[in-house]
């Protein structure tokens, strides 16, 4: 905001309090605190507080962004998105293919996502999938905080629209960010542990899940490669290709519903150009395919975690 005064933010309680009405010293910077301190420093004219209607946010941010602004907006929940279904899917996706790339729509719709935090189904949806599938838009899934500095940055400044998908179990992770570094390149894999047995490739929080897993399976002799595949769209095809080659093996964990999963299509994908030259068949793990319970004990039953990744990769391994 400071490098770009076109660059405005708009959401949900992130000028003012929640029900309070006008903004107030001290603004909440949205649910989880994330844009906290920016309405202080850059004003109302920046920061804006919206009404509690999706479809009004994004037909605001879309207006916005062909009109030459850079918004980021904040719409709390993925579970949210479908409300604004039309403005992002048959506006904001198709307008540069309609206008023959007249106009351009730099905006950015930041989500929450993901269980595990007893926040029962109708707060606890990915749409990994469900944004992933439309042609036009850019799906960005950070895995760490130095991910999800390097990706916000550069999904400011690119020139369509990214849907930001945080995982809600990132909001309390921790872990090094050089706040002098600059964009991560959309579309590029992140390598979080170098392993020549087997290649595990993790959505978001799956990817940390799956660091924890490599921990297990180093103890038994087996040494995991671990990706985040941050850039859902674009996808780094031919990056995960080469690293699941060069291993022989290969794991994908989402946490998502398994049908039409994101995992699915990169494991067919993967499958396709791998085939005869890999060494087992490709490993998949997601979420069941029900609504995130809300029952502590079934939503653990139902979500991906370190210890079903190692029993996925030990089957893989030809050990389960």
């Amino acid at each position: 905001m400071r490098a770009d005064p076109c660059v405005v933010l708009l959401g949900e309680d992130i000028a003012g309090g929640a029900g309070q009405g006008a903004p107030l010293e001290g603004a909440m910077g949205g649910t989880f605190g994330v844009t906290k301190g920016l309405f202080e420093e850059f004003g109302a004219g920046r920061v804006l507080d919206t009404p509690i209607s999706e479809a009004g946010i994004t037909a605001a941010t879309v207006g916005a962004a062909m009109a030459g602004l850079r918004p980021v907006t904040d719409l709390m929940w993925a579970s949210f998105a479908p409300k604004a279904f039309d403005e992002v899917v048959n506006q904001a996706a198709k307008m540069r293919f309609m206008s023959g790339g007249q106009t351009s729509v730099p905006m950015v719709l930041r989500m929450a996502v993901g269980g595990g935090l007893r926040a029962a189904a109708q707060h606890s949806d990915t749409h990994y999938a469900t944004f992933t599938h439309v042609p036009g838009l850019k799906v960005v899934v950070p895995a760490t905080p130095a991910e999800a500095r390097g990706l916000l940055i550069a999904s400011i400044f690119d020139d369509d629209p990214v849907i930001f998908l945080e995982h809600m179990a990132l909001y309390t992770t921790s872990g090094l960010v050089d706040p002098y570094s600059g964009p991560m390149r959309l579309g590029e894999l992140g390598v979080l542990r170098e392993g020549s047995d087997v290649t595990i490739a993790g959505v978001g929080h799956s990817a940390l899940m799956a660091l924890e897993a490599a921990e297990t399976l180093e103890s038994e002799g087996i040494s995991a490669e671990v990706l985040s595949l941050r850039s859902l769209q674009p996808l780094d095809l031919d990056g995960l290709v080469a690293r699941a080659g060069a291993t022989g093996r290969f794991v994908v964990v989402e946490e998502g519903p398994a049908r039409c999963s994101v995992a699915s299509d990169i494991a067919a994908q993967v499958g396709e150009l791998l085939f005869g030259s890999l060494q087992a068949p490709i490993g998949r793990l997601t979420s069941n395919h029900s609504p995130v319970p809300f029952s502590p004990p079934l939503e653990d039953a139902h979500l991906p975690n370190p210890g079903k990744i190692v029993t996925v990769v030990r089957r893989t391994m030809g050990r389960g």
